[in-house]
């Protein structure tokens, strides 16, 4: 064999070995980018169901607390923004304005007695708790696989692969700002 035989069949291996190399790191990502998406359709998913049950709770609560409209106007507003967001941002604008609409909802219900004790409103509740729960279940394996394929992302040599077919970070389920901050207890 003359060496521009040789030459050709190390340059034809070496290519062979960055082409399996390319498709390897893309299916990576594609993969990674797949689980993404799945956790955001989890998060999704526990949102709608919670969104499914919040008509029923304010419906009951309108049963018993009907003249404070606004407290109900406010959940059922942002319950709605919440099923119509599309994006990770807009569902933490809207889990944002939902979480604290509830928290009034609830706080009015404490003027309540009567309904605190309606056993329909307790199932409600308890379910609402256990969807809260798996809401943030979804929310915490969505944040690992942006982790995962954010940080795919950004090391070599994935990043020139990435960069080469339009890969974009995926951003990340944001804690509430508030939540950082003691709440402030007072007894009486």
């Amino acid at each position: 064999m003359s060496t521009s035989t040789i030459l050709l069949i190390a340059v034809g291996v070496g290519l062979l070995i960055i082409i399996i190399g390319l498709i390897s790191v893309f299916n990576e990502l594609a993969k990674e980018r797949i689980l993404t998406q799945e956790g955001a359709s989890g998060v999704g998913t526990c949102l709608q169901e919670r969104n499914d049950l919040i008509p029923n709770l304010v419906e009951t609560v309108r049963g018993y607390a009907g003249h404070e409209n606004n407290t109900l106007i406010e959940v059922v507003k942002w319950r709605n923004q919440s099923a119509a967001a599309t994006t990770v941002d807009e569902q933490n604008v809207a889990a944002k304005g939902l979480n604290q609409a509830l928290f009034n909802m609830l706080s009015l219900t404490e003027n309540y007695p009567e309904l605190k004790a309606d056993t329909h409103f307790q199932e409600m509740m308890a379910q609402l708790a256990r969807i809260e729960e798996k809401i943030n279940d979804s929310r915490r394996y969505y944040n690992g696989t942006v982790r995962e394929y954010n940080q795919s992302l950004a090391v070599f040599p994935k990043n020139i692969v990435a960069g080469m077919f339009g890969h974009k970070p995926a951003a990340f389920f944001a804690e509430d700002a508030e939540a950082k901050v003691a709440p402030n207890v007072k007894f009486q």
